[in-house]
């Protein structure tokens, strides 16, 4: 099975604005969400988009 399309993660420094249904990341702030987004890419084989400067996604093309 391939994954392909889809949002694999979300991170976020404001949990008021996380969605549901997809793993959620709380980051202290920009940086760690830097960090950690960048960890997830490798992880998941996938690319970090950001969409706020307070959310962050990984995504599967």
């Amino acid at each position: 099975m391939t994954l392909e399309k889809v949002i694999l993660a979300v991170l976020t420094t404001n949990p008021k604005k996380a969605p549901s249904g997809v793993a959620v990341f709380h980051c202290d702030n920009e940086t760690e969400m830097y960090r950690i987004g960048a960890n997830l890419e490798a992880i998941l084989d996938g690319i970090a988009h950001k969409l706020t400067e307070e959310i962050m996604i990984i995504v599967k093309h």
